[in-house]
């Protein structure tokens, strides 16, 4: 009869009992999503816009749905002298735009940057701002799959957190949750499987490309149930169903104009407001103007401010940058400093403009 080697037994017993504890953890996880479910009769009542309840009606959501969107110069990194500097920058203008629930940040080549006295493209300044602010906006968990190794990154991890609500932890219990696509095979026809962050994937009904970053809705699962179900819907919907803000979009344009002209909105912004020192006053300016619109535009001037921005744009004709605004505003008319950082005016002007907005809106 064989003996048993006492050390093997002791190394099965502890694989047992690591197997049974992972088991446990699924089981609770599983049990506090389907409670989270059970217990949201309310949320199940705010649907969006597009949502129909089989009636053919459609209810509308009683959350606000319009956007407010930001273009920031990609030349204001070429101020800091280095790398850590660069990215500490545009760290800042991340959480000012997380803080203030912000829907899209424009990145655009003012053409403000010199060389031997000549305006020159800051193209590289404009790629490497939003790649570290899609870097920040990204769940950490995701970071990995969606950002590979870059010099432009390096100290990206030195930042401070955004803790944006759709940034959530293993143990949080949401209805939604930000993916990436995987690339573990599965069955013909049978969907595909997303990484959000949990001990399993979650299978979904549609086939993706896998890589790809998607917004997924849990499904409700039945405690016997070994995998986890859930749709990919819109990135906007946690917010028009939940009212929860749920990230921004980075865009680059080339020029000025393409602010305006490229926008991902079929209707374009309906409100767009400028920012100088040579605005009016904030004070002055009739609160209703802030609550009538779709999609808010507010654009932020460079070293140089907007005026350095027109001249530099040879598709546009107009003589007066503030033609180009609804609003051409000084949000801050009793300055100490004789100049206001962007980074600075961006939390400055959003600070009074959603105070506006939350009049009527929020």
């Amino acid at each position: 009869m064989s003996s048993i080697n006492p050390k093997v037994a002791l190394k099965n017993l502890n694989k047992i009992r690591k197997e049974e504890k992972k088991k446990r953890k699924e089981q609770k996880l599983l049990k506090a999503a389907v409670e989270y479910v059970k217990d949201s009769k309310e949320v199940e009542k705010q649907r969006d816009d597009f949502e129909d309840n089989g009636d053919g009606k459609v209810t509308p959501s009683r959350f606000p749905l319009y956007t407010v969107s930001i273009a920031v110069p990609g030349s204001i990194l070429d101020n800091a002298q280095t790398l850590e500097l660069r990215t500490y920058l545009a760290g800042q203008v991340a959480r000012a735009a997380c803080i203030y629930r912000i829907d899209e940040v424009i990145v655009f080549d003012d053409g403000s940057t010199q060389q031997d006295g000549v305006h020159r493209p800051s193209e590289n300044s404009c790629i490497q701002f939003a790649k570290l602010l899609q870097y920040l906006e990204c769940p950490q968990y995701l970071r990995k799959y969606l950002f590979p190794m870059h010099k432009d990154l390096r100290y990206a991890g030195l930042l401070n957190p955004l803790d944006a609500p759709h940034h959530l932890r293993q143990s949080d219990v949401f209805p939604y949750r930000e993916g990436v696509v995987s690339n573990q095979p599965v069955k013909k026809g049978k969907g595909s499987l997303v990484n959000v962050g949990l001990l399993k994937n979650v299978c979904v009904d549609k086939i993706l490309t896998p890589g790809v970053r998607v917004t997924v809705k849990l499904l409700s699962q039945k405690e016997e149930t070994k995998k986890m179900y859930g749709s990919v819907v819109p990135p906007s919907q946690p917010r028009t169903e939940l009212g929860v803000y749920w990230g921004y979009d980075v865009r680059i344009t080339k020029s000025f104009s393409d602010i305006f002209t490229k926008s991902p909105y079929k209707e374009g912004y309906d409100f767009t407001i400028g920012t100088s020192d040579k605005g009016s006053p904030i004070q002055e300016s009739d609160d209703s103007q802030f609550t009538n619109f779709k999609h808010m535009l507010v654009v932020f001037g460079g070293l140089d401010g907007l005026e350095s921005a027109l001249e530099c744009d040879e598709s546009l004709t107009v003589s007066d940058v503030s033609l180009l605004f609804d609003k051409y505003l000084n949000t801050c008319p009793s300055q100490g400093s004789r100049t206001i950082r962007t980074e600075e005016a961006i939390l400055i002007s959003l600070a009074q403009i959603t105070t506006k907005i939350s009049k009527l809106h929020r």
